[in-house]
């Protein structure tokens, strides 16, 4: 074997839903994930919180479990943060980065809060970061913006961007549900957290439209930028009165641009929205999301699927891992 088919290994922060998911398919996909990337890829070891907390890690080995994150990072190619939260999401990643190892994350908040400031150091270290998972989970949007329509001149975007609530939003317009109860129904099958104000208040939404704004016209946007309704405030009578006029509500996230495309002026915005029943944001159903983008040369595009759970959000994970570490077998050459 030659030095740039040597193992890569990965480190792994984080074993919930996607992270263990992750860990799942770079098992099972060991032989296929090689073949596309040019070396094994070789789970160095998982970083959790608690070691005495059962995981869903069927013929991945115990002894890569550990809580001592530092010491997975320091000896890592890739490092994949799947943790969530700020820190230390934060600090293990700057450490990472420092490190010169490459990046990848699913953590939508910490990329649009502290973002700008982790692609500076990515970019002075000649390392990727890299964060498809972040917005719209198996539906490659992120790259679409940064890399497909890099060409062309994004006027527009505007996206079903949360699937918690809108599963709530369909359950309503499709099934006659109240309110409540489809909130009740979305507990309980597990498309809302015990605190689901992150959700139903629009604040996971504005971090992905605030991502994808930043990766469509290169402005600083930030999260106090975006003009922010929830639908925790919506009532049975708001419904009642769409459901009249052949209209449904739904949780919309857009961004759009004035200016020049040289000088761009950008707004961001998440509010519910009364739309016609055959618009195609109306037409997404329970957890789904879909986006729209309009651009100037290519026109309107849509992009549709799973947006949130394991197995789709790890498939962008591992997405991104695949580009990580073609670099890094790039970089041995």
């Amino acid at each position: 074997m030659t030095q740039a088919q040597s193992p890569i290994r990965v480190a792994l922060l984080g074993a919930g839903t996607v992270g263990a998911a992750v860990a799942r398919q770079l098992y099972a996909r060991g032989p296929l994930l090689a073949s596309r990337v040019g070396a094994p890829l070789e789970l160095s070891g998982i970083a959790v919180r608690d070691l005495s907390r059962p995981r869903d890690l069927p013929g991945v080995p115990e002894a890569l479990l550990t809580d001592r994150p530092e010491d997975l990072i320091d000896g890592a190619d890739v490092v994949v943060e799947l943790m969530g939260g700020i820190e230390p999401a934060h600090g293990l990643l700057t450490r990472a980065l420092e490190g010169g190892a490459q990046v990848v994350t699913a953590n939508k908040q910490l990329i649009a809060q502290r973002g700008a400031e982790l692609e500076a150091l990515a970019a002075e270290r000649r390392v990727g970061l890299d964060y498809e998972a972040a917005v719209a989970a198996a539906v490659p949007v992120v790259r679409v913006v940064r890399e497909s329509l890099a060409g062309d001149d994004i006027t527009w975007i505007a996206g079903i961007l949360n699937g918690s609530t809108n599963f709530i939003l369909d359950m309503v317009a499709r099934q006659g549900m109240s309110f409540e109860d489809a909130k009740d129904r979305a507990g309980e099958l597990g498309f809302l957290e015990a605190d689901p104000t992150e959700d139903l208040e629009g604040i996971d939404a504005a971090a992905k439209i605030v991502i994808l704004a930043r990766a469509a016209w290169g402005v600083p946007v930030r999260m106090e930028d975006v003009q922010r309704e929830g639908i925790s405030q919506l009532t049975d009578h708001h419904f009642d009165t769409a459901r009249g006029t052949g209209q449904v509500i739904k949780l919309v996230a857009t961004a759009w641009r004035s200016g020049t495309p040289e000088s761009p002026k950008v707004e961001v915005a998440v509010r519910p929205v009364s739309l016609a029943g055959d618009d195609p944001l109306a037409l997404t159903r329970e957890g789904g999301n879909t986006i729209v983008i309009e651009t100037a040369s290519a026109g309107a595009l849509r992009f549709a699927g799973a947006g949130a759970g394991g197995e789709p959000t790890a498939s962008a994970v591992l997405g991104d891992v695949v580009a990580a570490a073609r670099r890094v077998v790039a970089g041995r050459s």
